[in-house]
């Protein structure tokens, strides 16, 4: 995800939940005057429940800022950054569900850095479901 889109992070924030909305989308919370969707990433990444505070990482969209729930936020690594390691494309055994999202992978001496397309992240998100509500207006007379 590329650092220059991040707005601002968040401390856990109640998160307002919108009925009949695309399964990642947790929620949206108030963000000064502003009404701002919140995707929550475990769900759009299949990891289950949280079982930890988490934080809202407040990302800019072609359509306005989008909140990304996340568990925890570590170190902040610019890409501009020179790195020991070079990205390499996402490895095969991804899960189905979190490929797609994958732009990269960075193997650090202790740890794998996965980096995320936000595009393709936020468009994951909003996708509709195919149980879409679909009112009916009929005469029922």
């Amino acid at each position: 995800m590329a650092l220059a889109r991040v707005q601002e992070v968040l401390r856990s924030q109640p998160v307002t939940r919108v009925p009949r909305s695309a399964p990642a989308l947790a929620g949206v919370i108030h963000l000064r005057g502003r009404i701002v969707p919140v995707v929550d990433l475990r769900v759009l990444l299949a990891l289950g429940a949280a079982d930890q505070a988490s934080f809202v990482v407040v990302v800019r969209s072609d359509d306005g800022p989008v909140g990304l729930l996340v568990d925890q936020i570590g170190d902040v690594e610019r890409e501009t950054e020179p790195s020991p390691a070079l990205p390499e494309p996402p490895a095969a055994e991804l899960a189905e569900a979190a490929a797609p999202l994958v732009s990269s992978t960075i193997a650090r001496s202790d740890h794998l850095l996965v980096v995320l397309d936000l595009d393709r992240v936020l468009a994951r998100a909003f996708e509709r479901t195919s149980q879409t509500f679909r009112p009916s207006f009929e005469d029922r007379s």
